[in-house]
């Protein structure tokens, strides 16, 4: 469904992507992990359209990611943003009815406040959650409203930046779980990024490891402990000798 193929990116002298390329089938839960700067949040947002690759291919079905009408594009996405990122100034249920009271999904407000609750619910929060403003809220809950507001408008592929940083550990296995359930559930496709091996194991179906610039190994979640790669394997074990030099 998204294919990367040979992408690279440079911010001035800094080459951040230097030839990615990696395939996610419609329906698979892609997880991508790697050290800090490797380039992982530059490739969703090349993804997403929010940064044009100096050169390679994006596609989505097979059509140019650049391509075509934006709005409709951005449509098929829902996000999940690593801060949560909420709007302080208006109620829960704006926050997650909030691209169904604009543009092409626009709802009446009654009816898009219903989709809301409904959304919350399913992320295990209470209708009277809906009139509160987020600064009323725990972190973990302020990650379930920006979980309900990802998927709120039923999207085909759902990206998760960081989706348990902040959190305890378990809050972490909560929004884990809830993850994979709604993305099981949606038959959607996601892409998520995360330092958190826990996440990793809990909601991946295929991983793939990014360092230097591009995809060092890529291959289904049971494989992590017997990939036979020195660099996966220091990772994902925490080992501070190995070939990934750690920034002193």
């Amino acid at each position: 469904m998204i294919e990367m193929q040979d992408v690279h990116k440079s911010f001035g002298e800094n080459k951040v992507l230097r030839g990615l390329t990696l395939a996610i089938p419609k329906g698979e839960s892609m997880v991508i992990i790697g050290g800090s700067g490797t380039g992982k949040s530059v490739a969703l947002k090349c993804v997403l359209g929010l940064i044009r690759p100096d050169t390679g291919a994006i596609t989505l079905d097979g059509k140019d990611a650049f391509a075509g009408d934006r709005d409709a594009y951005l449509q098929r996405f829902g996000m999940l943003f690593q801060g949560g990122a909420l709007f302080d100034s208006l109620p829960v249920w704006q926050n997650v009815a909030f691209r169904l009271q604009r543009g092409a999904l626009k709802r009446p407000a009654d009816e898009a406040r219903d989709i809301a609750i409904e959304k919350l619910r399913r992320v295990g929060l209470k209708s009277d959650v809906a009139d509160r403003y987020p600064a009323e809220l725990s972190g973990g809950m302020q990650k379930r409203v920006g979980l309900a507001r990802a998927i709120a408008a039923e999207p085909e592929i759902i990206f998760f930046d960081e989706p348990t940083t902040g959190l305890d550990p378990i809050m972490s296995g909560v929004i884990n779980d809830l993850i994979r359930e709604i993305v099981v559930e949606m038959g959607a496709t996601a892409m998520t990024i995360t330092h958190d091996m826990s996440s990793v194991r809990a909601i991946a179906d295929k991983v793939a490891m990014l360092h230097d610039g591009v995809i060092q190994w890529t291959g289904p979640v049971a494989d992590l402990d017997a990939s036979g790669d020195p660099y996966l394997d220091q990772f994902i074990h925490g080992r501070a000798e190995g070939p990934i030099e750690a920034v002193r």
